[in-house]
């Protein structure tokens, strides 16, 4: 039994071949391995090629300037130089061989040379798809669909994948409606995540509107597309709804109670959207951390301190914490300094010099003006307070403070006005009888040659 059945797979498998112009005899073994030679010698022979031509033709690419989109297009084809010339020199020995014999001696050529064409095509059109992995599997994939096609064994595999399946409450499973689904889901997801870009692009330009409301927006965008595209996936592969109830109550049901931080973030960040409690560009304090907001996520918020770090803020913080938002209803931000100036000096004078002082700094605010008060008489100094407006915290507070005490160092020292520092007068009285006692130390001893030996 088990003979019978592999000796009728043999048989078909040989059937198919001679349909294709293989025939294992010794003419047909003949142009077979005549074939083969061809299709090694057209890779050899475009190896050689694109070794000796690549080098010519980077030197000639690093040439151009200011046109990066022209740069990485030259270079994509540069590294595929081989996969180009291959399946030209098939083309032409497959017209050469066409012309001169019967076309079933030149199948496997014209095979490897559709084979060799779609591949080079497929890979290029895959750089398309930023993530290399995603693009590399989509590549592989979609040449092992095209390769079972010319080889006419795609309808046979389509059948097998078909034939196997799971009867679930009148729906039925299969690996080919699996594949679909795949296939399907990831194009339109694919196109879903390309509009929301797009659409976050045209909004982005739009300035009447505020930057919360881009945000809002592209978001909002966003979660109708993909759920638009997952629906319409599902509904073009044959899927009903209605049999991922019971699936879809025990997900809701795990988003509950595993997720919910996750889902808190989630609506927290469209809070934060809504009341407009904070927007890209504001400068924010949570906790020690000080910066500008610079993106709104799903999740989390993207604060960019002075340093250069970048903080992701889960949304469900920027919410239950304290937050010091230095741009909140206006960018305009007030400083103080605190200084002191010698009992000496004529107050009115100080003031009026801190005043003129401060606002010499390019970034301080002519409206509303400098103004400086006298805040308490100290053991040693008077004490002042200077206060000056910004309007561009982000660009940070502590630079504007050191710049206007160093204005003030050296106006302060022109004027001949001093800045004191705490000093104490100590007033002895009567005698005292200060002793000081030195321990000395005993001197190290002395080691004493030992003697030598005579020998």
């Amino acid at each position: 039994m088990t003979s019978d059945w592999l000796g009728e797979i043999r048989d078909a498998v040989l059937l198919w071949l001679a349909h294709r112009g293989i025939v294992f005899n010794q003419m047909g073994l003949a142009w077979t391995l005549a074939q083969f030679a061809i299709i090694i010698g057209a890779f050899g022979l475009a190896l050689i090629i694109s070794h000796r031509l690549e080098p010519i033709f980077e030197a000639r690419i690093r040439r151009i300037e200011g046109n990066p989109r022209l740069l990485r297009s030259l270079a994509i084809i540069l590294r595929r130089l081989k996969w180009l010339f291959f399946p030209v020199w098939l083309w032409l020995a497959l017209i050469v061989m066409r012309y001169t014999t019967w076309p079933s001696r030149s199948y496997l050529i014209a095979v490897a040379a559709g084979l060799a064409t779609a591949w080079i095509v497929i890979s290029v059109a895959s750089r398309v798809i930023r993530n290399r992995f995603v693009a590399r599997v989509i590549a592989f994939v979609t040449w092992m669909v095209v390769a079972a096609f010319m080889l006419g064994v795609l309808p046979g595999v389509i059948d097998a994948l078909d034939s196997v399946g799971i009867e679930m409450q009148g729906f039925r499973l299969t690996p080919l409606l699996v594949i679909k689904a795949v296939l399907i889901l990831a194009v339109l997801i694919w196109v879903a995540v390309t509009g929301g870009r797009l659409i976050d692009s045209q909004l982005a330009k739009i300035e009447d509107l505020s930057p919360s409301l881009k945000v809002l927006t592209a978001k909002l965008a966003r979660a109708v597309l993909l759920v638009t595209a997952i629906v319409v996936g599902l509904s073009l592969v044959g899927i009903n709804l209605t049999a991922f109830a019971v699936f879809s109550g025990a997900v809701g049901l795990g988003l509950g109670f595993g997720l919910q931080k996750v889902v808190s973030n989630l609506i927290s960040g469209f809070i934060l959207l809504l009341d407009k409690s904070i927007k890209p560009g504001d400068v924010i304090t949570v906790g020690d951390t000080y910066g500008r907001i610079n993106e709104l996520a799903a999740r989390y918020a993207s604060v960019i301190a002075r340093d250069g770090r970048e903080y992701l803020i889960p949304n469900e913080d920027l919410i239950t914490s304290q937050v010091v938002n230095w741009s909140y209803s206006s960018d305009l931000v007030r400083l103080d300094l605190d200084f002191g100036v010698a009992y000496s000096a004529d107050p009115h004078e100080v003031r009026k010099l801190a005043r003129q002082v401060s606002a010499t700094h390019k970034r301080v605010q002519a409206v509303p003006p400098p103004v400086c008060h006298i805040t308490a008489f100290g053991d040693s100094s008077v004490n002042y307070k200077l206060r000056f407006w910004i309007r561009d915290p982000d660009k940070g507070t502590v630079n504007v403070r050191g710049d206007i005490f160093l204005l003030l160092w050296d106006s302060l020292k022109e004027a001949g006005m001093e800045i004191p520092f705490p000093q104490r007068d100590v007033n002895v009285k009567g005698p005292v009888d200060v002793r000081i006692v030195e321990t000395a130390k005993p001197a190290p001893k002395r080691r004493t040659p030992r003697a030598k030996r005579s020998t």
